[in-house]
């Protein structure tokens, strides 16, 4: 990715206006793999072949950003892991979560993991240390963004999603125990963002996916869910704070506009327009182009239309062009320039 690309990308998430509208891309294993035509599995196992496939991709798309940028991540498995829940390695995808079989009672107990001792967390901060600091990331290459999956969501891959928010939602003996695991599982989160700023040189932000919170009710979100992302946010004060939610959420966004982010990457399922109605004006929006129907399936003509769009609902308020989610394995090289070619044109 070129300079210009992340200038601008900083200039618009710190709500200035920006030469131009910014393009930044969520890409994870599934797609990367793919479009290099590399076996998952192997993706992950053979680190100078991740990184050649990460520095290629900037390569041919300079005018896109890539967040969180050089991630090392195993699709769920890296939070989940380190709480105790095991992957499961299939062939050819990223890993899934066998969700803990844990009585109600029993979910109080949840270990407080260290992120370098406990689950594929220690992998993770072996490979960005390796990364940043051993001398493996060419220059003028740096990883500016930290991720991790936020404590609800982690939450959904534990117990399953039923079980824990029939729990929250429940009375409250059981509220009480979902509302504990919470508290431990945030704690987690901001052990490994904070583990993770250890190893940069250069960070400039924080990525946090939580698209569990976009189930909630209002008087859940008031009671729960906002304070502890709230206290998520605000240790990283000074940084660059996205949160992902690729829920539709539209009776939430109200609730979100009092919380310390700079940039909310939202649902194509909520539109441009909507979205800043709802969130107020100091929340920079970044979508949100279908990921699935459009970028991966759709014309590079349909992409183009979608994209601009976006940028006509935004009205002249700042936004980031992006697909809403992550790239589908799959997604078109040809897709990906027509998102681009929409922002500069």
């Amino acid at each position: 990715m070129s300079d210009r690309a992340w200038d601008n990308f900083l200039i618009a998430a710190q709500g200035g206006q920006p030469d131009h509208t910014p393009v930044a891309v969520v890409a994870d294993c599934g797609f990367i793999a793919s479009a290099f035509g590399m076996n998952t599995l192997d993706f992950f196992l053979y680190p100078d072949r991740w990184l050649r496939a990460h520095l290629a991709l900037m390569q041919r798309f300079p005018e896109a950003v890539f967040l969180p940028g050089f991630w090392v991540e195993y699709g769920p498995a890296v939070e989940a892991s380190a709480f105790g829940a095991p992957a499961v390695w299939r062939q050819d995808e990223a890993p899934a979560i066998r969700p803990l079989t844990l009585p109600l009672a029993d979910w109080r107990h949840l270990p407080r993991p260290d992120p370098y001792a406990d689950g594929l967390m220690a992998f993770a901060l072996r490979r960005l240390l390796n990364l940043e600091q051993g001398g493996e990331l060419p220059e003028p290459h740096r990883i500016r963004f930290v991720a991790a999956r936020g404590p609800f969501t982690i939450a959904t891959h534990l117990f399953g999603a039923t079980n824990f928010l029939a729990a929250l939602a429940g009375g409250r003996s059981e509220a009480r125990i979902a509302a504990g695991v919470l508290e431990s599982l945030t704690e987690g989160v901001l052990r490994f963002l904070q583990a993770q700023l250890g190893c940069l040189r250069e960070p400039w932000g924080v990525m946090l996916f939580d698209d569990a919170v976009g189930m909630l009710s209002p008087g859940l979100f008031e009671a729960v869910a906002g304070p502890l992302l709230e206290r998520i946010f605000t240790t990283f004060d000074g940084l660059i704070r996205v949160y992902h939610n690729g829920t539709p959420c539209e009776h939430l966004l109200p609730y979100f506009a009092g919380l310390s982010f700079e940039v909310f990457h939202l649902s194509h399922r909520m539109s441009i327009a909507e979205a800043r109605a709802l969130i107020g004006p100091d929340i920079v929006l970044m979508g949100n182009v279908p990921p699935q129907e459009v970028m991966g399936r759709g014309t590079p003509q349909q992409v183009a239309e979608a994209a601009r769009e976006c940028i006509l609902q935004a009205d002249g308020t700042v936004l980031i062009l992006a697909p809403g989610g992550s790239l589908s394995a799959g997604t078109p090289a040809r897709n990906i320039d027509a998102l681009v070619s929409a922002a500069l044109y």
